[in-house]
């Protein structure tokens, strides 16, 4: 099953959530927390991917760029550790 990985930022402990959705569920399973010191350009791009949903004028088409981004980030960081 396809899985969709979604990211968030706990402000609080500035943390970066990764999770993830099978494809066509509303079901959200944590994946793991981790701390900004940890991969500090997966944690800015989350929180540009945070700001672009919160923008007045909402661009689906950069949403899903900037999407791709992040996941293209963690990808990367789970193959090398």
């Amino acid at each position: 099953m396809n899985k969709n990985l979604l990211f968030a930022i706990d402000v609080n402990t500035e943390e970066i959530v990764v999770s993830e959705s099978p494809k066509g569920s509303n079901q959200v399973h944590l994946i793991e927390r981790m701390v900004r010191k940890e991969n500090e350009i997966l944690y800015n791009a989350v929180v540009t991917l945070t700001s672009i949903t919160k923008a007045p004028n909402f661009d689906v088409a950069i949403f899903k760029a900037m999407d791709k981004v992040c996941q293209l980030i963690y990808n990367k960081q789970t193959e090398t550790n």
